[in-house]
This record gives C-alpha cells, structure tokens and sequence, in this order.
C-alpha cells in the first residue's frame, strides 16, 4: 500500500503540495487528475524519493521513504516502475539496451535471462523483436511504449505513469490505455497514474483524486465522479471555465 499523508512540499515561495493525503490500496489504478502546474508530478516523485517533504509522510508497505538509507532506497526503487513523460529513453543507446538498464543496474541476473525479460517485456506492450532499433527509429507511441516496457522488465509492484498520453494522437492514446489496464489485470499492478486526460482517466482508473490547490479536493471512484456535484471537479471533468474564473479553467493562471 501506498499512503501519502499530510505533505507539504514547497520551492522557494511556491507551494506546491499543502496538505496532500491519499492512500494507493493494493490492486487500484489510481488516477490523480487536476490542471497543468498543480503539482500532480511533485506529488508522486515523493513516493520513489526523488524528492522529501518539507512536512509530512510517505510509506510504501509500510517503509517510510524519507528516512530509508541510500540503500534501502535502492532496494524500494526496485519495486516501484516508474514511466515517465516523454519515456525519457537513451538516444544512443539500443531499444534492448534501454528496457534492460534496470535490470543491468541489479546486477542480478545472467546475460540471458536479461535478454530473456527484455523480450518478454517488449511482447507485453506489443513490440516484438525491436531490442537492436534505436529510440529515433520510433515512433512517439512507440517510445512510449518502450518506457512502459523498462517499467515492467523489473517486474514491480507498483508502477508510476507521469503523462502517459501527453503528445499523443488519440487512436496511439487509446492503445497506451489499453496497455495500461493490461499491466493491471495481467501483471496485477497497482497503479498511479498522472493525467488531465479525463478519457484516459475513466478507461484506466479504479479510483480518482483530484488535487487542487495542494491538497486531494476530491476522491472516489468513476461513477462518482461522474455523478459527482461539486462545481470545482465538475469544471475540471466537463472541460468548461466558470464564470468566477474570468474565463481561465480552474483559474489555473494564479494557482500553484
């Protein structure tokens, strides 16, 4: 289980997080949707400590995160894939030699049976065979889902997408999504899952957050949101501005 709870994160003047709690049970897609800047990445950043809370606590089954040793660290990381924004892949280095990285960095397993998880990997998000392309020959799904396959070539418990269909055409969208829920019901995964994407949200998500204003303003599951009445949440899933808002949606121009 993931928990985050009461987190308070801050640079310099901005604050960014201001009270943030939310829990990750076992088996979820949880989905954490609010507007650009809000500090949805910041926010889950926290969970593999790549960044520490100014206030506040994090665990994950049951290890506090911040006070883990450089090591144990190491050890956490491990379990928890991480798929970040633009896939953040190596230009010059082979797609093979991309998704096995994690597993070189372990150094726990033979060259075959890193060759072995590799191509396992790549079956999995439906890219058979490209190990000695490099990330240029791709195309921007692709790539996408190469990330995806580094993430689960550990074979984590967890694993976090930051944007997963930023950029993206929405046919090459829908199959990130559907790649996601595949991670979940075949890998049994349990997800967190960065987007604005309302579409992706309600095809990949067992539960939503909404962070606004630092905080979790709203929490529940597909249907409940979509029935939900506050105005805040309303605004942000039926992409319309309010009126109080000057016309600027979730008058995002002066948030953090």
């Amino acid at each position: 289980m993931i928990q985050l709870k009461n987190v308070h994160k801050a640079f310099g003047p901005k604050r960014v997080l201001d009270g943030f709690t939310l829990d990750v049970p076992e088996g979820e897609t949880m989905v954490i949707i609010g507007y650009s800047g809000t500090g949805k990445s910041v926010a889950i950043k926290h969970i593999v400590g790549l960044l520490e809370p100014d206030e506040g606590e994090v665990w994950v089954d049951g290890l506090n995160v911040p006070e883990l040793s450089r090591r144990e660290l190491y050890a956490l990381r491990a379990r928890i894939g991480y798929v970040f924004q633009f896939a953040a892949l190596f230009d010059s280095y082979t797609i093979g030699e991309n998704v096995s990285m994690g597993l070189r960095k372990q150094g726990e397993l033979t060259e075959r049976e890193i060759a072995s998880r590799v191509e396992e990997a790549l079956d999995l998000v439906d890219l058979p065979g490209v190990q000695e392309r490099f990330p240029a020959e791709l195309s921007g799904g692709m790539r996408k889902r190469v990330g995806i396959a580094r993430a689960i070539a550990l074979r984590p418990k967890y694993i976090l997408y930051d944007e997963p269909t930023t950029g993206l055409d929405p046919v090459t969208s829908a199959v990130i999504d559907q790649l996601m829920v595949r991670m979940r019901e075949k890998l049994h995964v349990t997800g967190i899952v960065i987007t604005h994407d309302m579409r992706s949200a309600f095809t990949v998500g067992t539960r939503i957050a909404m962070l606004y204003q630092g905080r979790v303003r709203w929490e529940g599951s597909i249907d409940e949101i979509k029935a939900t009445d506050d105005p805040v949440v309303r605004e942000f899933v039926e992409g319309r501005p309010t009126e109080d808002d000057g016309g600027v949606p979730g008058g995002v121009a002066t948030r953090a």
